[in-house]
């Protein structure tokens, strides 16, 4: 009903629900894209169902995850190069799931912006939606909230929500013993943590986004950007191969603060730094910050984005299958006595 007054509308406020619409309609082939068995509905309900019996599950445990990409949206927002934003998403939850054994199963994405543009906004989701499809999990829903007054024009947020299950009795770490083999999976340099630092730094060398990469091809932005590698199908591959006792995602804290997450009491990690060679970006971060070989290995993860503690008699056997997988792997190490990280060689 209408007296026949024209008052202020939600959209003179700033919120352009119209435009909310649009892009659910644009979004739905991307999430289509992703889905899997267990899925029960598409997009535009309140609430997503999804049926663990459909997707193969006799006695399940859920495992959950919940992560954000950090000041990395930065470099995104200043630059207009949002595409990969999404992946990373993706990867800071699901890889962090596999780590507990688990198959990731659904996604869920929170985007937050001052004011929704349409391009921006899709080309993030398409971003989730692909980092969900590399990973075998459905984008099962999300919010879109547009918030004049909380966030700077052409400023964004988001925040995922991760959804996996193994079977009872399935989860990991477990059975790590001294003399563990540590395979490090090669990173695709920074990944998503870091960057407060990484700005800092590049603030610190007069570079700018748009200014040629000093150690290698395209702009400094864009290699900055490089997307999160997605480890999910191949470290579940060797986990389902057997000899896997353990795996570390390694985030913010590197190698030195996630390693031990996955160890139990009384055991540490013998790291041979020679092992592998530090990449590029990590060497023009160390020159240019005058940084320590400790503070990179406690702040980055200098090459590696995910270790597995794999059974001695079952190293060469996780190496090649992970191998076959397009891997990149390193033999980094041992499991130890005595907690810790222990370093030896040279990394810088």
């Amino acid at each position: 009903m209408s007296d026949g007054k024209n008052g202020i509308t939600y959209a003179d406020a700033g919120v352009d629900i119209d435009a909310g619409n649009a892009l659910v309609d644009r979004i739905k082939p991307a999430a289509k894209r992703t889905k899997r068995s267990g899925v029960m509905a598409g997009l535009g309900g309140f609430g997503a169902l999804f049926d663990l019996k459909d997707a193969g599950y006799v006695d399940p445990i859920l495992v959950a995850a919940t992560d954000g990409v950090g000041t990395k949206l930065r470099i995104a927002i200043d630059t207009g190069n949002v595409d990969g934003v999404g992946i990373d998403l993706v990867a800071m939850c699901v890889n962090d799931l596999v780590c507990q054994g688990a198959e990731p199963l659904f996604f869920l994405d929170y985007f937050a912006t001052g004011k929704l543009e349409m391009d921006q906004a899709a080309r993030i989701i398409e971003g989730i939606a692909e980092g969900c499809y590399q990973s075998g999990c459905t984008l099962i829903g999300g919010e879109t909230a547009e918030m004049p007054g909380m966030y700077e024009a052409g400023d964004f947020d988001l925040a995922g929500f991760a959804v996996g299950a193994m079977e009872r009795g399935a989860d990991l770490p477990a059975g790590v013993i001294e003399g563990d083999v540590l395979l490090g999976l090669a990173s695709n340099g920074v990944h998503s943590n870091g960057y407060s630092l990484v700005r800092k730094l590049v603030e610190v060398s007069g570079l700018g986004w748009d200014d040629n990469c000093p150690w290698g091809e395209g702009t400094l932005g864009a290699a900055l950007l490089a997307p999160t590698r997605l480890y999910v199908k191949q470290a579940l591959a060797a986990v389902r191969a057997g000899g896997v006792h353990a795996l570390a995602h390694i985030t913010g804290g590197g190698l030195t603060e996630n390693l031990p997450r996955v160890l139990p009491e009384g055991l540490g990690a013998d790291i041979n730094l020679d092992a592998w060679e530090l990449q590029p970006v990590f060497q023009w971060l160390a020159k240019t910050g005058d940084m320590d070989e400790a503070e990179i290995l406690k702040t980055f993860n200098s090459g590696l984005g995910m270790i597995l503690s794999v059974s001695a008699d079952q190293a060469d056997a996780v190496e090649a299958l992970l191998q076959s997988e397009g891997e990149t792997v390193y033999r980094v190490g041992h499991v130890t006595a005595g907690e810790g990280v222990r370093y030896s060689g040279k990394l810088l």
